[in-house]
């Protein structure tokens, strides 16, 4: 069974409601980038014309209110921790999270030695998608944002 079945001369659309609700949040995902490092300048470059992440309906906001995702780009400093929490806090729900990056995943070379960097962004917030690379290109990016356009296809939202 496909998302949406035609039946009919009339072209009537049978779906489950949930199915329909979760093609549509899938759509248009809105990103809040919070760029920490060098991975920042990868992530600005992917929503610049050259890729234009606007064609798979990402769109950059400011504000965490106006935000699906976060994407956090860099390393994440024990000092930046709390603003990373309470930005995420202040993001309507459902959210969802992509860590981008060694540094954001796993603490990138600073993750033995480096007493000011946190481990792993996900000490903090559910991560649902990880980006490897230092930094990584703009197509890994964009690949992870298509990953998490799959999961959201797939959660139940309604209950």
């Amino acid at each position: 069974m496909s998302w949406f079945d035609l039946k009919g001369e009339n072209n009537i659309l049978f779906t489950k409601l949930n199915d329909f609700v979760n093609w549509s949040r899938q759509g248009s995902p809105w990103a809040m980038g919070f760029g920490l490092a060098c991975c920042a300048i990868e992530m600005m470059a992917t929503g610049a014309s050259h890729y234009d992440l606007d064609r798979f309906g990402t769109f950059f906001r400011a504000s965490p209110r106006q935000s699906d995702v976060m994407i956090v780009a860099g390393t994440v400093t024990l000092k930046m921790a709390p603003v990373l929490r309470r930005l995420y806090e202040q993001m309507a729900e459902p959210k969802y999270v992509i860590s981008m990056g060694s540094c954001a995943n796993a603490g990138g070379p600073y993750w033995q030695y480096g007493y000011h960097v946190l481990k792993g962004v996900d000490q903090i917030v559910p991560v649902d998608v990880y980006v490897p690379g230092c930094p990584p290109r703009p197509e890994a990016l964009i690949e992870g944002l298509l990953q998490l356009k799959e999961k959201i296809k797939k959660e139940g939202t309604l209950k």
